[in-house]
């Protein structure tokens, strides 16, 4: 579908959810001064404001109204992940975490001008708070978001919050994408009677355009955006989820999630003609493997099959001894087999102004552990210690002496991930395109590019959602 057609669709979705969308950002106050009517309704942005390009519509809709009204790709960026958590829980929730490039052409000090990775991983909980039947993985979404806001973003945090909230607490029209996810796990998360209350109300799971109503869900957001992230990790809400986690038979404590920091750092960089492209780094070895693939590429377009191999050798010498990143990326490692890789998701952000943002998201297993903490709505993510380690894999192209942006893509597709995160690039830096053709299966691409860079090129961009998926490319202009 054209990035034209899917601009128009998303103008009309967008006017659906407004209808549910935070009073503070839809509202009009009206007062009355001299005999005439003043609004403060934000102001909305008129011609190119970029684009935002997820798995689920209603994520990269909620990316897109931030834009609208003057955000930036941050800003969008965690209104989009935010929304997931409700729209999509079986790839991306506030249990999960994940990993993001964030790219700022215009930013100064040491680094300036080049891509930074956020990592935000699941992680396995100290041995004190392992056990249970199904172990959770330490939350890391909120404080990824926030660490990613903190350092790119441009307004109030807590604003940013609204939408998922006002979607979760009042409902919100069920995705395909989310229903064939609970077609694949529906006996799992029947036998958890608060999983089975919210995604299979009277024992059926839900259809395409049910209403989706997590309540508790919302309460929790509400509780981050009025009380701050730090409450679910040394807070009342914390202590909350301690107590619920070990009635979900996957416990947590305090103090596994006060220590679960984030990590901003830089990324794996090759070079690409006159660009550069920057990869997810491990934890988030699928970036690595990727790479791998995207190397492979350059030398042979059309040998997908190396170029998995590669990428597949170059993840397993990884996970089996560590060590240097591009060391192991030189090493020129190909074969093997990989086992199971958990779900993922993946999302683009840009902005008029060429800051860009793409992420790959996890739940460590296709709705975590298959139970919700009760009283918070959230779906625990798995371990990985108990479920392995899923593939992320997300890239960004830049020009270092333009500091313009080029290019980025996010992948999933378990063991695809990185082949499509590799190919989709490959193909917009060769053809001028967001996505001329699509990744091997079951590799699933959201790419954006522009030709002739961003900022000041906006002509020059495209953006596309998997055509095999159930995503939206949502853009202005």
């Amino acid at each position: 579908m054209s990035s034209k057609v899917l601009t128009r669709v998303a103008v009309l979705m967008t006017a659906l959810l407004s209808g549910t969308a935070c009073s503070t950002v839809n509202s009009v106050k009206e007062t009355f001064f001299g005999g005439s009517i003043a609004s403060n309704e934000p102001q909305r942005l008129d011609g190119f404001i970029g684009a935002v390009v997820a798995d689920e519509p209603r994520a990269a809709l909620a990316g897109r109204e931030v834009l609208v009204l003057g955000g930036n790709a941050a800003d969008a960026a965690v209104a989009a992940g935010f929304a997931l958590t409700v729209t999509l829980p079986s790839r991306a929730g506030l249990g999960g975490g994940g990993a993001c490039l964030a790219y700022n052409p215009k930013r100064d000090g040491p680094g300036g001008g080049r891509p930074e990775a956020v990592m935000f991983t699941p992680v396995a909980p100290a041995s004190g708070s392992a056990g249970g039947d199904r172990p959770a993985a330490v939350p890391m979404m909120a404080r990824g978001l926030f660490a990613l806001h903190a350092r790119y973003g441009r307004q109030p945090f807590e604003s940013l919050l609204g939408g998922a909230e006002q979607m979760a607490r009042f409902g919100v029209p069920v995705s395909r994408a989310l229903v064939r996810d609970i077609q694949v796990v529906a006996g799992p998360l029947s036998q958890d009677p608060n999983a089975r209350a919210v995604f299979m109300p009277g024992g059926q799971p839900l259809t395409e355009g049910a209403i989706l109503q997590q309540p508790d869900l919302g309460a929790t957001i509400s509780q981050l955006r009025t009380a701050g992230v730090g409450d679910l990790y040394q807070g009342a809400l914390g202590r909350r989820l301690e107590a619920a986690s070990r009635l979900a038979g996957g416990p947590l404590s305090v103090n596994d999630m006060r220590g679960a920091l984030p990590r901003i750092g830089a990324p794996l960089s090759v070079p690409a003609g006159v660009d550069f492209v920057a990869f997810v780094p491990p934890p988030a070895d699928g970036g690595l493997a990727a790479a791998a693939a995207f190397q492979a590429l350059q030398k042979n377009p059309a040998d997908t099959a190396a170029a998995q191999d590669r990428a597949i050798g170059t993840l397993l010498r990884w996970r089996s001894g560590g060590g240097d990143p591009q060391a192991v990326l030189a090493s020129g490692a190909s074969g093997g087999v990989l086992p199971t890789m958990p779900a993922s998701t993946g999302f683009t952000v840009l902005d008029r102004d060429g800051n860009a943002v793409t992420c790959a998201l996890t739940m460590d297993n296709l709705f975590g552990t298959g139970r919700i903490a009760p009283g918070t709505g959230m779906v625990l993510a798995a371990s990985p210690a108990a479920t392995g380690l899923p593939m992320l894999a997300a890239a960004l192209a830049w020009n270092n002496n333009l500091r313009g942006f080029r290019a980025m893509v996010a992948g999933s597709g378990q063991e695809g991930a990185a082949l499509a995160v590799a190919v989709g690039m490959n193909n917009a830096l060769r053809s001028n395109s967001a996505m001329p053709q699509a990744a091997p299966e079951p590799g699933r691409a959201n790419a954006v590019a522009c030709s002739r860079y961003l900022p000041d090129r906006e002509g020059s961009c495209a953006w596309a959602a998997d055509p095999r998926g159930n995503g939206l490319a949502s853009a202005g202009n």
